[in-house]
């Protein structure tokens, strides 16, 4: 039986284009400085209708998102939200009081209050009417316990709970105001499969009573599977709406790029073969991620590319970063020839030559006060000394690099690292290990957030890099990336290894059956 996510919720409506116009978006345009980040953007949105915006990294998503959102206030155009024009709203709650709520990719919560606290952050104040305990409860269990799929974590504080717990705090704070306007801006970025499906299943019926969302996402199979209309950005500027139905993912890439070149399949035109595994590199020697779990036995070979896949909160993550950290039981131990240093902590690590890209980049990797050009230097500011001095020289001749490398799009190097989006920000971070030139490559989901294109840049290098003898393990959410890139993924389960699939093996029905515990002969 052919397993796979999108079956799970039922099929996107037909566009709801007689309803009641719910916003309409008028040659709206914004700049920062020198940067023109929208240039003419119009489009429609009508009740009862799910409308998803896409477009490659820099095409003036996230500012778009933040007019909408009231964060910025566009220069020029106009908003019409439910028959009232406006040049914009002054202020995030002048949007919240108009029934427009966005929830961003980044996962904006407070580490330490609970999920509660966090799903009701900013109702009560001097001038607000407070919302009764009772009812906060009451809401909050129903939605996280909706999206969840099992019983809401209302007094655990959030920092201590997996990203995607963390993601569903954010997505519940809107959900419990009831917007008008739903704005999900990359929202299912940090979600597992189920999660994201239980969201989609709860989106629909809210649509279904007349209420209207605006869906961003990079992810291709999710655009097919929810939205109604699509309007494509490229470069500033809305260049076509088409109702889902009546287009194609690759005339969204088509559109999107402005190419006849077409890169909707990312990775498709590069086969992945079977390597010639070289040397081990590092290696996990009984590393165990929950008391009771299964002991995890790995060695990574040099020029190998290992996926780690699995629903969110089964171990993938805890492992990758075992294998940065070196905490917890077992070892983990770094080859060299015959030399086998084991690693206690993520400074070693990178001293020996492992790098770690985390996930989170905001919390984990940016430093948001400083230039791109420091935040890609972090890792390699010994290389550009001389005589005890820093030369920005040598920096930037490396930035120029893998600018071109990875297609950054940037303005300047003395920028703050906040003026890039967020797509180009983790190519910065990615910029910035690959610089030190490591032995072995980490990578948690390093293409989340990013567009097709970027992704296909990434891809691309990352089989350079195999080819040169780095060895790249990669926690992955997206099934096809798995497929598409992989010489042998290993899929976990209640934290420890369930099933390791080689190339030859690899398949979205295998996958996606191994995800769920089907019994391992019903996929071998």
């Amino acid at each position: 039986m052919k397993v796979i996510a999108k079956n799970v919720t039922p099929p996107a409506t037909e566009p709801a284009g007689a309803g009641a116009v719910m916003l309409a978006v008028d040659g709206v345009a914004k700049a920062f400085g020198h940067t023109q980040a929208l240039r003419a953007c119009s489009f429609t949105v009508h009740a009862g209708q799910i409308h998803a915006i896409v477009g490659e990294n820099g095409s003036g998503k996230s500012t778009l998102v933040k007019i909408l959102a009231g964060v910025h206030r566009p220069d020029r155009g106009e908003l019409e939200i439910a028959g009232r024009r406006l040049d914009g709203f002054r202020s995030p709650m002048a949007a919240l009081h108009a029934g427009v709520i966005a929830v961003f990719q980044e996962v904006l919560v407070v580490g330490p209050q609970t999920v509660l606290e966090n799903v009701w952050i900013g109702t009560d104040g001097l001038w607000r009417r407070r919302v009764p305990e009772d009812v906060k409860r009451e809401r909050t269990i129903a939605v996280v316990g909706e999206l969840l799929g099992a019983p809401a974590p209302l007094d655990v504080p959030v920092e201590t709970l997996p990203l995607n717990v963390r993601q569903v705090c954010a997505i519940a704070r809107a959900l419990v105001r009831d917007p008008q306007i739903l704005i999900l801006d990359e929202s299912t970025s940090a979600l597992d499969v189920a999660t994201r499906d239980r969201l989609f299943a709860s989106v629909r019926r809210r649509v279904a009573q007349g209420r209207s969302v605006i869906f961003i996402s990079h992810r291709m199979d999710e655009i097919e599977e929810v939205a109604d209309q699509i309007t494509v950005l490229r470069s500033g500027r809305s260049v076509a709406t088409r109702p889902r139905r009546e287009t194609t993912p690759a005339e969204l890439v088509k559109l999107m790029s402005g190419a006849d070149h077409l890169t909707a399949g990312a990775g498709a035109e590069l086969p992945a073969t079977e390597r010639i595994r070289g040397a081990g590199v590092l290696a996990a020697r009984a590393v165990r991620l929950r008391p009771q779990a299964t002991p995890i036995e790995l060695t990574v070979h040099r020029g190998e590319l290992i996926g780690l896949g699995g629903l969110e909160g089964h171990g993938q993550d805890s492992f990758l970063r075992a294998l940065w950290t070196g905490a917890g039981t077992g070892e983990v131990v770094r080859l060299d020839g015959d030399d086998e240093t084991v690693i206690r902590s993520s400074a070693q690590a990178a001293h020996l030559g492992v790098a770690y890209v985390p996930r989170d980049r905001r919390s984990e990797s940016l430093f948001p006060s400083l230039s791109i050009r420091e935040n890609f230097a972090a890792a390699t500011l010994a290389a550009d000394r001389r005589a005890g001095v820093l030369r920005r020289s040598r920096t930037d001749a490396r930035l120029r690099r893998y600018q071109d490398e990875l297609a950054i799009k940037l303005g300047g190097p003395g920028l703050p690292i906040t003026t890039l989006s967020g797509g180009n920000q983790q190519k910065i971070v990615m910029a910035r290990w690959l610089a030190a030139r490591p032995a072995v490559l980490l990578l948690n989901d390093p293409t989340r957030g990013v567009d097709l294109s970027a992704k296909r840049d990434l891809y691309t290098l990352l089989r350079g890099l195999a080819d040169e003898a780095v060895a790249v393990v990669m926690l992955s959410t997206e099934v096809d990336e798995l497929i598409e890139l992989m010489d042998r993924v290993l899929v976990f389960r209640e934290g420890a290894v369930y099933a390791e699939l080689s190339r030859s093996d690899l398949s979205r029905e295998a996958l996606v059956a191994s995800f769920f515990g089907r019994p391992r002969d019903a996929h071998e």
